[in-house]
């Protein structure tokens, strides 16, 4: 049976590094990056090469940091897609394994982060649903210290990354994946929720509710949108991916504004 040719280009990871330094990522500085590797086209050596060209244009004394988040750690009350029987939530509430930073599978957020998470030497953060993981010279001080009641907030790896100047790289996704923008949802009035989870605790794994504040990624390609032509924001490719690289303060900023301005909620 005759199958489909590759999708191009061939993407390596020696033309993958040339393309990043192209765009403008510095040896030394600490990115987050938000990825598709489909975007990209046909990477020789999947995942793992986009990870080793990123950790080698930024070097020893960079840090690359990934959202490694398990959203499906979460009450299966409010599960849309799919959602599954009110019958089941009870035993799903009881049954969820307790989130576990060296073995919990990310969730939704692509093949590239599960990679990092796993490499070696990488640190993870501690929220069950929200967390990151940071690999390089500054890991520790980004992930350390997430808070169970505050998943993007300023007790979050985003406010770390905030202080420490870090860029964002959006390669081959959207700003509606931008998770900067959730720290700037903190710093405007908005309505708070509960949150469940499953933890492990020093007594075992249980199931764990706090408040925290609701978040949504609603208007977030509108919000990109503005800020890109509104802000500094360098444009390129890599691979065949479009690509997206700038200053992670100046979005937060941005977007506290905006998010003030165009989707007002009002507190509960």
């Amino acid at each position: 049976m005759p199958t489909t040719p590759p999708t191009g280009p061939l993407c390596t990871r020696d033309s993958l590094a040339v393309e990043l330094r192209d765009l403008g990522l510095r040896p030394g500085e600490t990115l987050l990056v938000h990825s598709s590797l489909s975007a990209l086209g046909w990477v020789c050596g999947g995942a793992g090469t986009v990870v080793q060209a990123l950790l080698d244009v930024l070097g020893p004394d960079g840090t690359l940091v990934v959202p490694t988040h398990s959203g499906d750690n979460s009450d299966p009350g409010g599960w849309c897609n799919p959602p599954v029987p009110e019958s089941w939530w009870a035993e799903i509430r009881a049954s969820m394994p307790g989130y576990d930073p060296r073995t919990t599978p990310t969730y939704g957020v692509g093949r590239i982060p599960e990679t990092l998470r796993t490499w070696p030497g990488a640190l993870r953060s501690a929220h069950p649903q929200t967390s990151f993981a940071a690999l390089g010279a500054r890991a520790s001080a980004i992930v350390d210290g997430h808070a169970l009641d505050c998943r993007l907030g300023e007790r979050s790896p985003l406010a770390r990354l905030e202080e420490a100047a870090a860029r964002i790289l959006l390669l081959g996704a959207g700003f509606d994946s931008c998770t900067a923008f959730h720290l700037a949802e903190y710093r405007i009035p908005a309505p708070r929720a509960d949150n469940s989870f499953a933890v492990m605790t020093p007594r075992g794994r249980r199931w764990h509710t706090v408040r925290d504040t609701s978040i949504t990624e609603e208007r977030f390609a509108d919000l990109g949108a503005d800020f890109a032509r509104e802000r500094p924001v360098i444009r390129g490719r890599v691979g065949a991916a479009d690509v997206r690289l700038f200053a992670l303060p100046d979005a937060v900023a941005y977007a506290e504004t905006w998010l003030a301005e165009h989707r007002p909620r009002p507190v509960r």
